[in-house]
């Protein structure tokens, strides 16, 4: 017999690839995304939780002992010295002293849960997420979709009052006015703030901005609920704070550069704007009588299902600014928007709006609104006054 040569190649069966592989690859990345965020989700909330049964314990050794200062000062540095030997990092004295604040800030809200009964809903001051929630120690499988997933078990389920991580509470921390910071945990947990996020709503006074445009019951909703979207004027803030595009506030700037810088960071200027908000055109044209016009941007607000154009003007705003934009509005809701859409927004962001100036020009009730905008982080003192003035002013 003749042996097979050594240069002779011999065939190997092709491996069958799997068809349709795509779909399923889709599914199942789907599926390992989810439950990466919600252990990291289930993570935060138990590291939550943790920290303030350690400022619990803090507070009740601190009752019980010397009611001076130096001992409570004394405690946390021994105590730091001792967690820090055995676990490492996280349990610095300043770490500890958060702990400890924290559990008195928040201590009425997690005593109001405890004392709910189990299974019977609560309405927190904060939107809850599943994520969020305690999980029993029993779990059962629950079909979902094509996919058995664990589910929370028979037991009944007693929320977690905290739905952000730790490195949110201590910002929080630095906040002293309650309602102040119960607007940012509402709105940092509905609109999924990172730190980031958050420090820079934070220091852009995004609670004092909002307050100045509303009344009285309308600042109390704000530490209730949050910003709740319901109509153009929830949107508006005063002023639109425009600091992350770069620009010098005393240098020479065109209507264009600012155009430029905004597209440039496009999604720093729709967390300013605010929720709800989509980009669809710079420098939209649109024809009649053989004349082109030109909206600066165009974006869609899912929200209150409506088109938002916005105008730049560098100047102060004149009563033709005022009419140009009515012009826009107009074409918008006669030959753009559907019949099952809201009325268009118009904004001009100016440098100086002259509040007489658009009182004369425009009717009342208009869904044209003229805003100013900084190019740098304002003074929370000045606002606050300004907030203290307008209260001050409105009650009877």
């Amino acid at each position: 017999m003749k042996k097979p040569s050594a240069n002779r190649k011999t065939s190997t069966p092709a491996k069958a690839k799997p068809n349709g592989l795509t779909p399923l690859l889709t599914e199942v990345r789907q599926l390992v995304h989810s439950a990466r965020r919600n252990i990291s989700t289930i993570v935060d909330t138990f590291q939550v939780m943790t920290n303030f049964e350690i400022g619990r314990r803090i507070v009740e050794h601190e009752q019980k002992g010397a009611k001076r200062a130096a001992y409570g000062a004394e405690l946390l540095k021994e105590l730091s010295t001792r967690l820090t030997e055995e676990f490492g990092k996280g349990f610095s004295k300043a770490n500890l002293e958060y702990m400890r604040r924290f559990y008195l800030e928040w201590e009425s809200r997690v005593l109001q849960i405890a004392q709910q009964p189990a299974g019977q809903s609560l309405e927190l001051p904060i939107a809850q997420k599943p994520s969020g929630q305690l999980i029993p120690a029993k779990i059962r499988q629950q079909p979902v979709g094509k996919f058995a997933v664990s589910q929370i078990s028979e037991q009944p389920i007693r929320k977690s009052p905290f739905t952000l991580s730790w490195s949110h509470y201590v910002l929080l921390l630095t906040v002293k006015d309650p309602d102040e910071r119960s607007f940012y945990e509402i709105e940092a947990t509905n609109s999924g703030w990172s730190v980031p996020e958050l420090k820079r709503q934070k220091a852009s006074c995004l609670y004092e901005r909002l307050a100045l445009s509303r009344d009285k019951e309308g600042i109390r909703k704000l530490a209730r609920e949050g910003q709740v979207i319901v109509r153009p004027e929830d949107l508006l803030k005063e002023p639109l704070v425009l600091e992350f595009l770069g620009l010098d506030d005393k240098a020479s700037y065109s209507e264009n550069d600012l155009e430029q810088a905004i597209i440039n960071r496009l999604e720093h200027f729709l967390l300013e704007l605010g929720k709800g908000f989509l980009f669809e055109a710079r420098q939209k044209r649109f024809t009649f009588d053989e004349d082109h016009y030109f909206v600066d941007l165009v974006f869609y607000n899912r929200l209150l299902r409506c088109y938002v154009i916005i105008d730049l003007k560098l100047d102060k705003l004149t009563h033709q600014d005022l009419g140009q934009m009515q012009m826009y509005v107009n074409y918008y809701d006669r030959e753009v928007k559907l019949p099952e859409e809201n009325p268009t927004i118009g904004l001009l962001l100016c440098k100086s709006a002259k509040k007489t100036i658009v009182e004369l020009t425009l009717p009342q009730g208009t869904n044209i609104h003229a805003k100013e905008y900084n190019l740098y982080l304002p003074s929370k003192e000045l606002l606050k006054q300004k907030l203290d003035e307008w209260s001050a002013a409105v009650t009877p």
